[in-house]
């Protein structure tokens, strides 16, 4: 894959009220609702401050020339959801048009590649123009450390990107999931959190594909 020559950080990132109360991820039970509660205020109170101005400091959008800013090329655009907010949930079930609307957001042209994540859920799809002609990739990069398809492993994507077109690999990894859950009990989270690492959320899998 080409290196990035630029990354351009011009975006301010969006201040969440001090009244959010958890991290905007879908909850499809109640159990999952008070779950995610008691995530998001075990998070704060165990971020530290430098951490926490290290996080508000990171731009909401991310813009790689991977061929360089000064010849015709395809741009990588990176953002946590979509290019207007980081809350919204963009499933591999979402209609072209939705998606046709997030590269409007995001200024993005054919060829052009919109890699997001916060699903935990990894897929890649291309919309086309309307003859057909190369349009824009969207690639949800799934998740590193609490993937939600069914797959344990740790998951992350390689792009490709060049003259020949975007090429997307998605890749899995094994790590030590027994420690990892150990660490989880440890810091005194519920059971449930431990067991989702270790059926990489096979509950919620399971649902979604019903």
């Amino acid at each position: 894959m080409p290196t990035a020559s630029r990354v351009w950080r011009g975006t301010t990132i969006p201040r969440s009220p001090r009244t959010t109360k958890h991290c905007g991820c879908r909850s499809e039970t109640p159990r999952q609702e008070e779950l995610a509660h008691l995530s998001y205020e075990w998070t704060r109170a165990n971020t530290s401050p430098r951490a926490k101005r290290l996080l508000a400091a990171l731009p909401f959008r991310l813009d790689i020339r991977p061929l360089g800013g000064h010849v015709a090329g395809p741009t990588i655009t990176l953002v946590h959801a979509t290019p207007t907010s980081n809350l919204v949930y963009v499933t591999e079930d979402r209609a072209d048009s939705f998606l046709t609307r997030m590269a409007d957001a995001a200024h993005l042209r054919a060829g052009d590649v919109l890699a997001f994540g916060h699903t935990h859920w990894p897929w890649h799809r291309e919309v086309r123009g309307r003859d057909g002609e190369a349009g824009v990739h969207f690639v949800n990069a799934g998740s590193v450390g609490r993937p939600k398809d069914g797959d344990w492993r740790a998951g992350y994507v390689v792009l490709d990107v060049g003259n020949g077109g975007v090429r997307v690999e998605f890749v899995r990894v094994e790590y030590d999931v027994e420690r990892a859950m150990a660490d989880v009990l440890a810091a005194g989270l519920p059971e449930e959190f431990a067991q989702f690492l270790k059926s990489g959320g096979l509950d919620a899998a399971a649902r979604r594909l019903q």
